[in-house]
């Protein structure tokens, strides 16, 4: 704002604008110095990488995550930490594709699937011994 003010040719100081903006002055300084010398050695690397995550995200159709695609950029010879890769891509919003876990298949309601026939016919005491035998699989 204050760098669209000074373009305007405003009367104002920059000393006044940033009291206005309630922004220490040297701190607008050593803003406006950072962002003239360009990115940093790390933000450059890490666009470097980033460039090299896409490919080898595109490469695998989408499916690689961060393990993956950090074993593939250490076969390329790139030194680089899983942490930061993982980091990079939720950056970027590149995700990997995880297998779906597996759930039992749901109970059929409703008619039973596997009828079993009663043989005694719900008369469990038929008034002998050893008439009906039954067993308890739980």
């Amino acid at each position: 704002m204050i760098e669209a003010e000074k373009a305007n040719q405003t009367t104002m100081t920059v000393t006044r604008m940033c009291a206005l903006l309630g922004v220490d002055r040297r701190r607008y300084y050593e803003w406006r110095a950072r962002i003239a010398a360009g990115p940093s050695p790390r933000q450059q690397r890490a666009a470097e990488l980033t460039v090299q995550i896409r490919e080898f995200h595109a490469a695998s159709d989408g499916t690689y995550g961060a393990p993956r695609i950090h074993a593939d950029l250490q076969d390329a010879g790139v030194v680089v930490s899983r942490k930061t890769v993982a980091k990079l891509m939720q950056v970027d919003g590149v995700t990997g594709i995880s297998p779906a876990t597996w759930h039992p298949p749901m109970t059929v309601h409703g008619e039973d699937p596997f009828p079993v026939p009663d043989l005694v016919e719900r008369q469990f005491d038929k008034g002998e011994r050893d008439v009906a035998w039954f067993s308890d699989i739980t």
